[in-house]
């Protein structure tokens, strides 16, 4: 099968062909459809997150159909269209995973990171941890609900219920989330990177009342804030923009370092929280939840050889919703 695969951190993914994964018992060897990218590829890539598996697959928004299943595989049937998420794998025995929490299991092991991800034709994956995916959705506009859509929902809902909410980057998390609040009745706040006009105007057409950037304040106090963007000085901005009691939730895996800042913004119980990779709860709940809203994924379908070119332009802010690898697609012919 044709693979896009990372060999040594903060160098490109090389296109080559790899053998064909076989599912072992309870797992499922599944046809990608759609692999959306997501910035925990980004992490990957770059060298950010320090454990992964190399060489690597990364990807793990996956929507496909099994072609094959493993002994003892319960719940899907060959041809039935599924879901790969981040959480590929977790202990089922330690207190965490015991009391409800296996998106802490000090030994999960995740999709794209320690298990070969959906930048492929084909991935593994183990069957407890796949979603059926509604009809409601083309592969493409499903695959950003595996992780952007999920990690958004398990945000959200730390952020508690206050109606104003301001979301601090606005990228593929951010424009489903959106959608979710809005259709909860928040009114929403988009801070975005200085001068990004393109992004402040997506924000507004998802419904946002009000888009600046990151130098500039909220007009009104907030009641909560999630922080999509990796940029730790967005901290202290997104403390200082809450009201007494607000809370701000750090929603990516990664950030960089958070600078000091006066205790005076966090006082008067305010309270700043992180999210934690996703149960198979969250997405259980989001994923009956999506149609309903109804969420609409923005997508710009690519092929899965323009992976490099998917990452770089996330890098660089230039991707409006999400990018989605497609292997059935192939590149464009290029003129001499």
């Amino acid at each position: 099968m044709r693979a896009m695969v990372l060999d040594a951190p903060a160098t490109p993914l090389k296109e080559r062909v790899v053998p064909r994964p076989e599912p072992a018992a309870g797992q499922v060897l599944v046809e990608v459809a759609a692999c959306a990218v997501c910035r925990t590829d980004l992490h990957v890539v770059d060298g950010e997150l320090t454990q992964p598996k190399l060489p690597i697959i990364p990807g793990h928004e996956i929507v496909g159909r099994v072609v094959r299943a493993g002994h003892g595989v319960q719940g899907f049937a060959i041809g039935e269209r599924v879901g790969i998420p981040w959480l590929g794998w977790t202990c089922g025995a330690c207190p965490f995973c015991l009391g409800g929490q296996e998106n802490l299991c000090p030994e999960a092991r995740f999709t794209g990171y320690q298990i070969d991800g959906g930048y492929a034709e084909y991935a593994v994956a183990d069957a407890r941890y796949c979603f059926p995916i509604s009809g409601g959705y083309a592969d493409a506009e499903a695959a950003p609900l595996l992780c952007a859509g999920l990690i958004g929902y398990r945000a959200l809902t730390m952020a508690g219920e206050g109606k104003r909410l301001g979301i601090y980057g606005f990228g593929a998390a951010a424009h489903i989330v959106a959608q979710v609040a809005r259709h909860q009745g928040r009114r929403l706040f988009a801070v975005t990177r200085q001068g990004d006009a393109p992004a402040q105007a997506f924000a507004r057409r998802l419904g946002c009342v009000w888009a600046g950037g990151a130098a500039e304040e909220p007009p009104e106090p907030l009641d909560a804030a999630i922080i999509f963007a990796p940029v730790g000085a967005l901290v202290p901005a997104a403390l200082r923009a809450v009201r007494p009691g607000g809370t701000v939730v750090c929603a990516g895996i990664h950030m960089s370092d958070i600078p000091s800042f006066p205790y005076d913004i966090l006082w008067r119980e305010k309270r700043l929280v992180s999210v934690a990779n996703l149960t198979r709860q969250d997405g259980t709940a989001f994923l009956a939840l999506a149609p309903q809203v109804p969420v609409v994924t923005e997508v710009e379908i690519l092929p899965l050889a323009a992976a490099n070119e998917a990452l770089a332009r996330l890098r660089e802010g230039r991707l409006t919703g999400a990018a989605v690898l497609v292997p059935g697609l192939r590149p464009a012919a290029r003129s001499a």
